[in-house]
Order: structure tokens, then sequence, then C-alpha cells
């Protein structure tokens, strides 16, 4: 895959990327291809939002509960079957093309924004 052409900064700073925590996670099995439902804390100036994530392959309900992840908190919400995903949970694909999710290698505070 190429690269993206190139942007100014200040179409950068247009994307809202925030660190948020999964306080719930369901598994969607309407989705088309396999999928979680994730309720994602990003803060009292947010707050909790939900996002459809294709991450079967790597995780289980189990382990997704208190995790940090990074999503973009700013883009409209989006209808995937009969779940309305409001944030999109960010992941980069596996040597499989299966994703692997996006998240801070430490914990840090909740809603904090990616720069």
């Amino acid at each position: 895959m190429s690269a993206a052409p190139s942007i100014g900064f200040d179409d950068f700073l247009k994307v809202d990327i925030r660190v948020g925590v999964i306080e719930r996670a369901e598994p969607y099995p309407e989705a088309r291809k396999p999928a979680f439902k994730l309720w994602i804390d990003f803060g009292p100036e947010i707050g909790v939002k939900k996002s459809s994530a294709q991450i079967t392959r790597h995780y289980d309900i189990d382990t997704l509960v208190g995790r940090q992840v990074l999503a973009v908190v700013n883009f409209p919400p989006r209808q995937i079957g009969k779940f309305m995903s409001e944030v999109l949970t960010l992941g980069v694909p596996d040597g499989d093309g299966e994703v692997v999710l996006l998240a801070p290698e430490q914990p840090v505070p909740v809603g904090g924004r990616m720069y």
C-alpha cells in the first residue's frame, strides 16, 4: 500500500484521536464480518461512546475490558448493521491482515488527545 497524499498540519489537527478505556465488550454476531461491540470511556469531556470493531482474531471479550485504546472521536456516527458506531477504534494489520489495536505503551489519563 502506498502512502496517502500529503496533507497540511492543520488537516491533521482536524482529526481528534483520544485514548479511552474499554468498559464493556459484547459479541456482534449480526455483523457481516466477525466483530465485537465496544463501549469506550473517553472521560468526562466526551463520555462513553460505542464502536464496532473487527478484532476477534487477537482479542476476546474477557481481555478487552479495562484495555486502553486509541480512537477517532470526531467522525459522524455510522450505522453498522443494527448497531450505531460512534467512534473509530484504531488498529493496524498483522501479517495476515487481521487487526491489532493501537494503544499507549503505558497507562495514560483517559481522554488524552494524540499529538
